[in-house]
């Protein structure tokens, strides 16, 4: 399975809205993709401080989703020339070494002018940092307020660039998994 992460605990976003059409382009190859939506998670349920084990309840299952996920593809907005502090404090919870080291990682980026560049290059850094495999094909949404109608990307490359990006992260994690190099099969012993 793969995780769609949407980025942003914004009730209504863009950044959902877009997360929701990359699952049905997922879904459009046969891909078995689902929405993993930071604003249904309960920030009381890190209140402790503990990261990597403290998580509970609705952070705690979204932990286990990406730990057990075949690939992640995060959709991220820019928020004050970085990604959004609720992601950090979620990403801050995964289980290390288990939710990133040979995870597959994929990122689409979205904003004003820049398209989400710089969310997406600080978050090349985490993930690199931690051993993920990051997907070399990014996609950068700019002028996110236009292109984004009624739920659909409309402007044809950026539309072409997510359906490209798609089925090759698509491929990319059936290759690892294949291998036996992905995140999931260095977790079972072989």
């Amino acid at each position: 399975m793969i995780e769609i992460i949407s980025g942003t605990d914004r009730p209504n976003s863009n950044t959902i809205k877009v997360s929701k059409f990359v699952e049905t382009l997922y879904s459009e190859i046969k891909v078995p993709a689902r929405i993993l939506d930071l604003a249904l998670l309960k920030v009381a349920d890190v209140a402790s401080g503990e990261y990597y084990q403290g998580a509970k309840g609705t952070f705690k299952d979204a932990v286990d989703r990406v730990t057990k996920a075949e690939g992640l593809v995060i959709v991220v907005p820019e928020y004050n020339g970085s990604y959004p502090g609720f992601l950090k404090l979620f990403i801050d919870y995964w289980k290390y070494p288990d939710s990133f080291e040979h995870r597959p990682i994929a990122l689409i980026g979205l904003g004003a002018r820049w398209g989400g560049l710089r969310p997406v290059e600080h978050l090349q850094q985490v993930f690199g940092y931690r051993n993920s495999y990051i997907f070399p094909s990014r996609v950068f949404l700019n002028n996110i307020k236009d292109v984004l109608k009624d739920g659909a990307i409309v402007d044809p490359m950026m539309l072409d660039l997510m359906k490209i990006q798609t089925r090759e992260f698509a491929r990319f994690v059936k290759a690892l998994k294949s291998a036996s190099l992905d995140a999931n099969s260095k977790l079972t012993p072989v």
